[in-house]
């Protein structure tokens, strides 16, 4: 799937401003997907702020929140029903070169998986959110990227849901 070039800038300025939650409802998108992924029905969700994704019992958003202190955490894990989630992020900075090669393999990358959905903001062809999600033996996955041109950083996660 290509990437869908957006008209709307985006509200999260730098990686710093993002949250993490586990709870919010659906929150305004610039661009969904549905889809089912080893017989769970998932929504990919492109935000203005960053994605939101609804997989099974999740719902999980990182997002540029109003009123919410930014701040993901490294690791966490929890119970849901009959799953497990477990939800990791990092940011890394980047040379200008560095950053440029990245988000050339995010954008490469999010357009050969079938089930992907990422989404190219107005102002520099390097301001992306891209998510891709995979099957699993046991659950599914997915990751997920926010890229920073004005501060050469990235945020990555990768969410694992696993039945058990």
């Amino acid at each position: 799937m290509s990437g869908i070039a957006l008209t709307t800038p985006y509200l999260d300025t730098d990686a710093d401003q993002l949250s993490f939650s586990l709870v919010l409802p659906a929150l305004d998108a610039l661009a969904v997907r549905d889809l089912t992924v080893g017989g769970l029905d998932v929504q990919l969700r492109l935000l203005g702020a960053s994605h939101q994704v609804f997989a099974g019992p999740v719902r999980e958003t990182v997002a540029c929140l109003p009123g919410v202190a930014g701040g993901l955490p490294g690791t966490t894990v929890r119970e849901f029903d009959d799953w497990t989630y477990r939800f990791e992020a990092r940011v890394r900075r980047f040379t200008a070169a560095g950053f440029s090669n990245r988000v050339a393999s995010i954008r490469s990358r999010s357009d050969r998986k079938p089930r992907a959905l990422y989404g190219i903001f107005p102002g520099s062809p390097e301001a992306v959110t891209a998510l891709t999600v995979e099957p699993h033996a046991t659950g599914l996955s997915w990751r997920t990227w926010h890229t920073y041109p004005q501060s050469r950083r990235i945020v990555a996660t990768h969410t694992r849901l696993e039945a058990r």
